[in-house]
């Protein structure tokens, strides 16, 4: 990646609200990143106390993007959807998912690590925490959050 690519990928996760989550190391179309790697910042549209790590890609680009979400214990996300398909694959912590318009944790099945999860574009779903949490979602960008109920979305407050 040329250093005018990687001042415009910078500039892309900064416009988004985002920071490079990683500097890997990089040659021949190969990433490679350890967990040390990873670099946290907040996370707008998801409420207070989500982090997200960028590994690669841009997620407000038509293009593949893989990004690590960390969740707080007890955490709460209201239901949503995505313009695009969601792959979430749990990496630790227990991830609680349902699908619908309004968050009910007796409407959720808890995934462990390991576990994968498949959400078609448009499609409502909402997850909680009960320990700190850490998925891995990738998908194809443009990228977006659109919140069932609008005064659930925190770049509204």
């Amino acid at each position: 990646m040329s250093a005018l690519q990687t001042a415009s990928a910078a500039a892309m996760f900064i416009v988004a609200g985002f920071v490079p989550a990683v500097s890997p190391a990089q040659g021949g179309g190969v990433v490679i990143v350890a967990p040390a790697d990873l670099k946290w910042a907040d996370v707008p549209s998801l409420p207070p106390g989500a982090k997200i790590a960028v590994i690669e890609g841009a997620m407000s680009e038509a293009k593949p993007f893989t990004v690590r979400l960390k969740f707080p214990a007890n955490y709460k996300i209201p239901a949503h959807s995505h313009p695009a398909v969601e792959h979430v694959t749990v990496m630790s912590g227990t991830f609680h998912l349902g699908a619908g318009d309004k968050l009910d944790p007796k409407q959720t099945r808890a995934l462990t690590p390991g576990s994968v999860a498949v959400m078609q574009p448009n499609t409502r779903h909402f997850a909680w925490t009960d320990a700190e949490t850490i998925v891995q979602l990738h998908g194809m960008g443009p990228w977006g959050v659109a919140y069932a109920a609008p005064a659930d979305d925190p770049r509204k407050n």
